[in-house]
């Protein structure tokens, strides 16, 4: 039997996950009510440097209060590591969920989006992330089972090796555009902007979901190999 305190603690995790997805749904309603009265596209319209610099701020909040909420909810690093999975997935959910019950956007999951801009611009179409938010949960639920029928979880080398590869390349495909124009940068090609002249005039045209669904199978793989590992261990134990 589920003990009471995980339902107590994993209702309210989920309350503070969806209120965070409205507030978070909110900030952009209002923002797009100033500077997109006609309607969200790309690229993004340019702010007061100042405007930016508290969008970035805000975004840095946001994670900090994620972090901090799944800080107290767990006991162990495992614990707090699957309470963040599971709010931040939510909350990402929601978060879209809201912007598609008061704005009727995004229009399809293939409409894209600016999904973070720290440390550099991240974009895909709706899909993606919404993808990686059910394997969230899907890892954060699978942690909390095993923890709470007993097991001392540990999550093996071999498995966060494969969870970092799968999620580095995944954020390299939300960030390809970026760092393309990083490399350009670098390189002094001539008439390479800046970045906030990139971010400016970025309208993103394709998304490479080959790269994407790589990354995807491998951080898969290793929920798996970790959800296997730990049913044989806890079968062997009953």
């Amino acid at each position: 039997m589920i003990p009471y305190m995980l339902i107590k603690k994993g209702i309210w995790l989920f309350i503070f996950s969806v209120s965070m997805g409205f507030f978070e749904s909110s900030v952009v309603v209002y923002l797009r009510e100033l500077y997109y009265p006609e309607g969200f596209s790309l690229p993004i319209k340019t702010m007061a440097t100042y405007l930016a610099l508290t969008e970035l701020f805000r975004e840095a909040a946001t994670l900090i209060m994620l972090i901090a909420i799944a800080a107290i909810t767990g006991k162990t690093f495992v614990e707090k590591f699957s309470a963040f999975l599971f709010s931040f997935a939510v909350w990402d959910i929601f978060y879209y969920i809201f912007l598609k019950l008061i704005l009727n956007w995004p229009e399809s999951f293939f409409t894209w989006d600016i999904l973070f801009l720290i440390p550099m611009l991240w974009a895909s179409p709706v899909l993606a992330p919404i993808i990686i938010s059910f394997i969230m949960i899907f890892f954060a639920v699978a942690i909390m089972y095993f923890r709470f029928h007993g097991k001392d979880i540990i999550i093996q080398w071999y498995e966060w090796v494969l969870l970092i590869t799968g999620s580095v390349i995944v954020i390299f495909s939300f960030t390809r555009d970026s760092w393309m124009f990083f490399w350009c940068d670098a390189l002094n090609f001539e008439n390479a902007p800046n970045y906030l002249e990139f971010i400016s005039f970025y309208r993103p045209y394709d998304f490479s979901w080959l790269i994407f669904g790589f990354g995807a199978l491998i951080i898969i793989s290793a929920i798996e190999v970790f959800y296997f590992r730990n049913k044989i261990s806890k079968n062997s134990i009953n």
